[in-house]
């Protein structure tokens, strides 16, 4: 889930740019644990919303992009029978991710592998659906990344983005902002023993709100068909399909 932006920034450890695979790499062992308790636990049902909303058809290929431990893509391939193919920029996120693939029996249908979404190296209308969970805050060229998800996705096809997101008004806007501000740096630095969650608070700041991103989405060639803001706004799902699909 906290997956902070790619910036440079003051304390982080020499050669690993915030956000980047080599960050990911030094906390990609606790990074299931920091998420379960960052988001009070809540990240799975949002998992669920995204897998849900992706009305897959068996025998599907799904591409989960930004996978890293392959939470989302074992979601997807426990409840359907598909194809579920996982990117993600860091090996050790990876190497953590096809553990879990292999305990949970599905080696033969999850695939994971290297690479980043701004570069797929898919072909056109290649794949029958996109996953994506708190992975394109931390892309720097996002209309591009978008761009490239309505290209390799079929007509018809669902996009599902994940996403974390500051809300901005209601009641309950002031608990959740202390929360992301002073909760999950604190938590995560002192959990992962590293400084790299303390960009987290930033990179949801930084993110533009739902309608903003939607546009960013329709600009790229995507047709948005939902923007469904969960747990009083603290994460939203947008979902999409290829323009003229």
């Amino acid at each position: 889930m906290s997956r902070p932006e790619q910036q440079d920034a003051p304390g982080a450890a020499a050669g690993r740019r915030a956000g980047s695979g080599e960050m990911f790499d030094g906390i990609a062992e606790r990074y299931d644990l920091l998420n379960r308790i960052i988001s009070l636990g809540l990240d799975q049902g949002w998992r669920r919303r995204a897998v849900r909303s992706l009305e897959l058809a068996p025998g599907a290929t799904v591409l989960d992009l930004a996978t890293g431990t392959a939470d989302l893509a074992i979601e997807i391939a426990k409840t359907h029978d598909v194809k579920v193919i996982g990117v993600d920029p860091s090996q050790g996120m990876l190497a953590v991710g096809r553990r879990k693939v292999e305990a949970a029996g599905l080696a033969g249908r999850i695939e994971l592998e290297l690479g980043d979404a701004e570069a797929l190296g898919r072909g056109d209308s290649s794949v029958d659906a996109i996953s994506m969970a708190f992975g394109i805050r931390n892309v720097p060229d996002r209309p591009r990344a978008l761009r490239e998800m309505a290209r390799v996705t079929r007509p018809g096809g669902r996009i599902a983005i994940l996403e974390l997101s500051e809300p901005r008004g209601g009641i309950m806007s002031k608990l959740a902002r202390f929360h992301i501000h002073t909760v999950v740096p604190y938590v995560g630095g002192a959990i992962s023993g590293r400084d790299e969650y303390r960009y987290l608070q930033d990179s949801i700041a930084r993110f533009p709100p739902p309608d903003e991103f939607a546009d960013l989405m329709r600009g790229a060639g995507l047709r948005v068909l939902r923007v469904e803001p969960l747990t009083m706004g603290a994460v939203c799902l947008f979902v999409a399909t290829p323009e003229g699909g």
